[in-house]
């Protein structure tokens, strides 16, 4: 399959006969960036010359059109000088040709004639290679004229970052590895590494080569060679000007939306927080200890009390430790959700561990205390109870045994085993040998010789977590309202599982024989019938014992294309918290330049022009449309980050995209200076388990690359922070020292 670009046969045939490398002004080839579909609308007369056109994975040299000069000497083109919001002017594939509708021919780029480079066969022919350098350099250059409209649309303090990234995606059009090896072959620079400033990079490499060439110059011509020498040496070292003003704008767009970091560290650690938070009047502060400086909250869970009071103890947590912690609020966007399912009874089960034969190998560890005295970060207790009598607590002593009946009328015993002097008062560890179920109002006494029995009272048990358990084979009946106990209109028996999702856009738009995921792909199933209020699934993936599917899981329908609002009118009450609370907002699913736009006309409104904005990519029309998003998001003063949300985003992509796909982003993110969140089960067995796989230490390696990583809530949340910290921190130099080098075998010589 060729490539094909529109132009004129005049043009053509004028190009192939006048073709000059050093006059070339701007090139027109016609590709598609990798995963990125645009729309290339402009057709200008051309001068030629080869290059590596990338056509899916094959490596082909093709011939690249540039535009020659007119009258006036200026580049001459033809079609409209603007763009729509879903076009950028770039040399991009296309794997299908163009009709064009001024009756202008449709040539292939393969039929253009002859290349004016040659392949490196044995050795490198510097000037063919200086030439292919300068055509690249040309073609980028006229990216950024064919995108000026777009471009003079930037805000002025992202108009360099902008026109960077218009650079690197129309380097990306080409496939450079054969120019790449090329250059290796003189230990030169590669195409594939200069992202943050392309333009200065390649002109760097010209220089470099242009110098290479003079140092061949006769000895008679010394003195026109160094007056030349120093020009070039001159221009190399304004391109590395250029290099290190694009990095500090790279820093400075960091620091400005994440902060400074302190003691010279080098990558954000971001921890996500909830209600759960509130139960420890110290787990912020350790959490800012442990090494946390962006705290995230998730406007989809809670309610502004308990975001008020998450952030107040952050506040408090960062002036007491003097390091800044900033506040990141996601709004909930318009995702899919699976509605609250009925809450189970409010009992809470206490559970020894047993060996293989049912004996007791470790008594539970129970944590008593008041209200609002949570347990220190270091203890893991398997569970939590309340009394609402200080005086009965200040009554016990350790060795004390607490006698109750549970909620099965079993007569049960607790020993208290240690004390805790805590923030806001004593708590207490007590040991439990036998399950018992504790239920609130439960009474506890304690075993006294002599006198009266001092009583206390259980509160606040919660409720138990509801969920169905799905196995492959089972069928699933989504409801658009409550009525899960009726039976529903396909006939099938009403042991049938049952759960409901209030958002109109899944019934709407779903249609039979598409896939559906459940809680980030733990679940698959495959739609067998709709009707308005009802959706017919059957599972086809679940674990080997069933998957439990509770409250608030994420629903994902890859195969459909369904039209969310840009922000849900929960969204727009949560955006007004946000803005006097939070220093950055999370945009939840954006899908395409209609969500930015929209975003920007209500935080205009509310004059918000200093509150970050963090774009989550995680859907697969978000991915596909990233460069439109930020050249979108630049058009407003507002400091910019991305983060990658890899759980929705495998579950829409595909798990075997998943690496790939968030290179991309990164790479796209690092040419537009737009800081990076790493972000979906970042360390999470360690977070949950207390122990970490080996895949999740790489993962984190690995996510250095990024400005901020960050990590989601659990069990052991502050161990988790602590040794992400000294991971991202730790000193290279130090770890090297530290591993002895690798001595071969004697009997190998």
């Amino acid at each position: 399959m060729t490539a094909s670009i529109v132009t004129n046969q005049k043009a053509i045939h004028y190009a192939i006969h006048t073709a000059d490398v050093s006059k070339l002004e701007l090139c027109t080839l016609r590709g598609k960036f990798a995963y990125l579909p645009y729309r290339l609308n402009v057709r200008q007369p051309a001068q030629t010359v080869q290059l590596l056109a990338k056509i899916g994975n094959t490596l082909t040299r093709k011939t690249t059109a540039f535009a020659i000069s007119n009258e006036n000497g200026e580049a001459e083109r033809s079609g409209s000088h603007t763009c729509s919001d879903d076009q950028v002017l770039m040399p991009l594939e296309n794997n299908h040709s163009s009709s064009d509708p001024d009756g202008e021919a449709v040539a292939s780029l393969s039929e253009l004639g002859a290349g004016l480079f040659q392949s490196v066969e044995h050795s490198v022919n510097q000037a063919s290679l200086l030439d292919k350098l300068k055509a690249v350099h040309l073609h980028v250059l006229a990216s950024e004229q064919w995108n000026a409209s777009r471009l003079k649309l930037s805000h002025k303090n992202y108009m360099e970052s902008a026109t960077n990234l218009i650079h690197y995606l129309a380097l990306k059009c080409l496939d450079t590895d054969s120019l790449n090896e090329d250059l290796a072959l003189i230990s030169l620079l590669n195409l594939e590494t200069f992202n943050s400033s392309v333009l200065a990079s390649l002109t760097t490499g010209i220089q470099l080569l242009e110098n290479l060439q003079l140092k061949s110059v006769r000895t008679d011509e010394n003195v026109s060679a160094g007056i030349c020498m120093q020009f070039k040496l001159d221009q190399q070292n304004k391109g590395n000007s250029m290099r290190n003003t694009m990095r500090m704008k790279a820093h400075l767009n960091r620091e400005i939306l994440l902060g400074p970091l302190k003691d010279s560290r080098i990558t954000h650690i971001m921890t996500t927080v909830g209600e759960e938070a509130l139960e420890s009047e110290t787990l912020i502060t350790d959490l800012i200890k442990a090494g946390t400086s962006i705290i995230r909250i998730n406007c989809a869970h809670g309610n502004p009390e308990i975001w008020s009071e998450i952030i107040r103890r952050v506040k408090r947590g960062s002036q007491m430790l003097e390091a800044p912690c900033r506040i990141l609020m996601d709004l909930a966007g318009p995702k899919l959700r699976t509605s609250n399912l009925k809450p189970g009874p409010c009992v809470l089960k206490i559970s020894p561990k047993k060996n293989a034969t049912g004996n007791v190998i470790l008594p539970a560890q129970v944590w008593l205390s008041h209200r609002g005295a949570g347990f220190p970060p270091h203890l893991s207790p398997d569970a939590v109870l309340l009394i609402d009598d200080q005086e009965f607590l200040t009554e016990i002593k350790v060795g004390d045994t607490l006698r109750f009946f549970d909620a099965r009328g079993k007569k049960k015993i607790l020993k208290i085993s240690r004390v805790f002097h805590v923030f806001s008062g004593t708590g207490f560890i007590a040991e439990c040998t036998r399950t018992a179920y504790v239920s609130s109002g439960t009474k506890l006494y304690i075993k006294r010789k002599k006198g009266r029995l001092p009583v206390g009272q259980v509160v606040d048990v919660p409720a138990r977590e509801s969920f169905i358990r799905l196995r492959v084979g089972d069928l699933l009946i989504i409801s658009r309202d409550g009525t899960c106990d009726q039976d529903n209109s396909y006939g099938h028996k009403s042991s049938a599982h049952r759960i409901t999702c209030s958002s109109g856009y899944l019934f709407d738009a779903v249609k039979p024989g598409e896939r559906i995921a459940f809680d980030d792909g733990k679940i698959w199933g495959v739609i067998k019938g709709t009707s308005i209020s009802e959706i017919v699934v059957s599972i086809t993936h679940a674990g080997p014992k069933g998957t439990k599917l509770g409250s608030q899981k994420s629903i994902n329908i890859p195969d459909s294309n369904i039209r969310y609002e840009g922000l849900t009118s929960k969204d727009l009450v949560d955006l007004e918290f946000v803005a006097s609370h939070a220093d950055m907002v999370g945009v939840s699913f954006v899908r395409d330049t209609r969500d930015i736009i929209v975003l920007r006309q209500e935080l205009e409104k509310r004059k918000l022009q200093n509150l970050g904005i963090v774009l989550k990519i995680e859907t697969k029309s978000g991915f596909e449309k990233f460069p439109l998003l930020l050249l979108e998001a630049m058009k407003s003063s507002n400091p910019l980050g991305v983060m990658i949300a890899r759980g929705d985003l495998a579950v829409e992509c595909g798990w075997e995209r998943l690496a790939d796909i968030q290179e991309e982003i990164l790479s796209v993110s690092g040419a537009a200076h737009i800081p990076v969140i790493w972000a979906t089960q970042v360390l999470e067995s360690l977070v949950k388990s207390g122990v970490p796989t080996r895949a999740e230490i790489t993962d984190v390696a690995n996510g250095r690359r990024a400005s901020c990583i960050m990590l989601n809530k659990g069990k052991h949340i502050v161990e988790a922070v602590s040794t992400l910290d000294n991971i991202l921190n730790a000193n290279s130099k130090q770890m090297k020292a530290q591993v002895k080098p690798l001595v071969l075998s004697s009997h190998l010589f």
